[in-house]
């Protein structure tokens, strides 16, 4: 297959798995590259020193073209920002924050950048900033997509960019891919379904729970960590969004997180505050999200845990290596032309 994606980032198949934390470690963004896609390294809950590993590690894994996000309103987000600069990642991967900088810098070694977008004001910024492409996230997607569908999402920004539009939202199968190309789409990111794949270390629990739910299990709200936000519909996840915001959880979570980071905990407490009272409430949302999906990922608890999913979720029924999502999706993808092919004559 070729797109301009497989063209820009030296890949085989248009095909991306998003940067999932706990999900996305090397040997999860390694399989995904071999397999001929881009893989994407997630760094969000990893420190300067973990993330400086988890590179090299992926290096040590595949020659192949890989990649790396940043969430940049997250504490310590900056400084792997810089982990990954230095260590010339070939695509960087930025979501929530200005990252003209990351294009500037990356681009002086040769290095790719997509930012992550949500809507076609964020999706200009990215053009105005040099970016190379945008994943462009639709409201069926795990984690933060917005309002817009993917249908409606994928081709209002084709009709405003210059740039190649990554699709992200929905996708978990070649009919998925075969459609968003059809919208204007130059690839697809998926997160969800590579999720569910032996190479993943999702914990089992979540494994097993992703193959029973349907399409409509899942809760898209912003009381579970301040964004609109899309999660698998559980019992913990449902009590979680009733309660919102815990102040005092966020408090303790808080100082977990900055000992995870390797961050002053006081430093990062008043310059949270110092940003205003809006910044304050969403960093302590996230506080308590971080380790909620902490214990869904890496522990599978069932109990207090909540996992971030797309509602594809419910078009998942197996559990095969990367090597096989990616061969089936592309072979499903050409069935598709074939018979559109046939349709439209």
């Amino acid at each position: 297959m070729k797109t301009r994606i497989t063209e820009i980032f030296g890949i085989e198949y248009p095909i991306i798995c998003s940067g999932m934390s706990w999900i996305s470690v090397p040997r999860m963004v390694a399989a995904v590259s071999e397999a001929g896609g881009l893989g994407i390294l997630a760094t969000g809950p990893l420190s300067v020193q973990e993330t400086r590993a988890a590179v090299r590690e992926v290096r040590a894994l595949t020659d192949k073209p890989f990649g790396a996000n940043c969430a940049l309103m997250f504490p310590g987000a900056r400084e792997n920002a810089e982990v990954l600069l230095q260590e010339r990642v070939p695509v960087i991967n930025f979501a929530l924050g200005k990252g003209d900088w990351i294009v500037k810098r990356a681009h002086e070694y040769g290095g790719k950048v997509i930012a992550t977008v949500v809507n076609a004001r964020h999706a200009r910024r990215a053009q105005d900033y040099g970016c190379d492409a945008v994943i462009a996230t639709g409201n069926e997607a795990a984690g933060h997509g917005d309002a817009v569908t993917t249908m409606v999402l994928i081709p209002s920004l084709r009709d405003i960019l210059s740039i190649p539009v990554i699709a992200a939202g929905g996708i978990a199968d070649g009919r998925g891919l075969a459609a968003a190309l059809a919208l204007g789409a130059d690839g697809v990111a998926m997160g969800t379904r590579f999720m569910t794949t032996r190479e993943s270390p999702l914990h089992e629990n979540y494994k097993r729970l992703s193959l029973e739910k349907d399409v409509t299990d899942t809760i898209f709200s912003r009381r579970f960590d301040g964004i609109w936000c899309r999660v698998m519909k559980t019992e913990a996840a449902e009590r979680a969004i009733r309660r919102g915001l815990d102040i005092p959880a966020a408090f303790f979570n808080s100082r977990e997180i900055t000992r995870q980071l390797n961050l002053p905990f006081f430093k990062v407490f008043f310059a949270i505050l110092a940003s205003g009272a809006q910044t304050a409430v969403r960093m302590a949302y996230l506080a308590n999200a971080f380790k909620k999906i902490r214990m869904a990922t890496e522990r599978g608890d069932t109990e207090t845990g909540v996992l971030p999913v797309g509602q594809s979720m419910g078009l998942i029924r197996d559990v095969p290596t990367v090597k096989e999502v990616m061969e089936r999706i592309v072979a499903e993808a050409r069935l598709v032309q074939e018979d559109l092919a046939g349709k439209l004559a």
